[in-house]
């Protein structure tokens, strides 16, 4: 355990920061999930829906900095791809 005033604000900040980022990495998994089952179910309007809700957790994590920016697009492209198919 730190001993120093602000390496100890410093773990706070860190804890507190690590438990953001696994909720954003879990709901982005969750919104893809979601995508992938209406895939699966055939709905166009349903799968648009879902897939704008993928963007915008994707969106919100990059700019968050949870993932790279990179990260984000090219996951966007590839879920886009498969709605093509």
């Amino acid at each position: 355990m730190p001993k120093i005033k602000s390496a100890k604000k410093a773990l706070r900040q860190n804890v507190r920061r690590k438990k953001l980022n696994l909720e954003t990495k879990k709901k982005i998994r969750r919104s893809v999930k979601a995508y992938q089952g209406s895939l699966k179910a055939g709905s166009k309007e349903e799968t648009k829906k879902s897939l704008a809700s993928v963007y915008q957790s994707l969106d919100k994590a990059a700019k968050r900095g949870t993932i790279k920016k990179n990260t984000a697009s090219r996951l966007k492209s590839r879920l886009a791809r498969k709605i093509n198919k």
